[in-house]
């Protein structure tokens, strides 16, 4: 009950966090945001980092700044690898969605290689949530890219589905709704 009130003050988000690509679904509204998985930063010599650009902004940027500014990915293989940044490439990027920022962070629902090991889960669930998200829940890759294509995994028949990224492959048979096997 209390979190379809609250659903109503905020929005409820599909997460994929790639390697070259952070794509974000917005529920009742689709696709709202795709954009190169890069940030722009300015480190000075005397003072804190501080984020210039995001997505497309940054990859503009690429091989064009001066030697203070770095351009980089947080993500790498699916998984964080500059927790601070991500953080802010993710608060960024979900405020650019919701058009402000609201008072009551959205639901997420991440997309995560299957595999990851369980400090990884961990930084990928406390960055979203450092970024603004109320609830963060994780899913396996194999298992969204199953969903959305629309595979009646819960039937007790075996699917292959594959998930070519630019950091990692995964491939999953999957079959009664979660993944018999999977190597990614």
């Amino acid at each position: 009950m209390i979190n379809t009130v609250l659903g109503a003050f905020s929005a409820e988000m599909a997460l994929d966090l790639g390697t070259s690509t952070t794509r974000m679904l917005v529920a009742g509204r689709g696709i709202c945001c795709a954009e190169p998985s890069l940030v722009a930063i300015h480190e000075p010599d005397d003072g804190p980092r501080r984020v210039l650009a995001v997505g497309n902004e940054a990859w503009e940027m690429l091989g064009r700044t001066p030697a203070d500014v770095k351009v980089v990915r947080p993500i790498q293989g699916g998984v964080v690898v500059d927790y601070e940044v991500a953080e802010a490439m993710l608060r960024h990027l979900m405020v650019r969605v919701q058009g402000r920022r609201l008072w009551l962070g959205p639901r997420i629902a991440v997309c995560v290689p299957y595999g990851t090991t369980e400090v990884e889960r961990r930084a990928v669930r406390e960055c979203c949530e450092a970024a603004g998200a109320r609830h963060v829940h994780l899913v396996e890759q194999p298992l969204a890219v199953a969903i959305g294509v629309g595979l009646p995994i819960e039937e007790a028949r075996g699917h292959m589905v594959i998930d070519m990224g630019a950091g990692t492959t995964d491939i999953a048979v999957l079959s009664l709704g979660g993944i018999v096997y999977s190597r990614s």
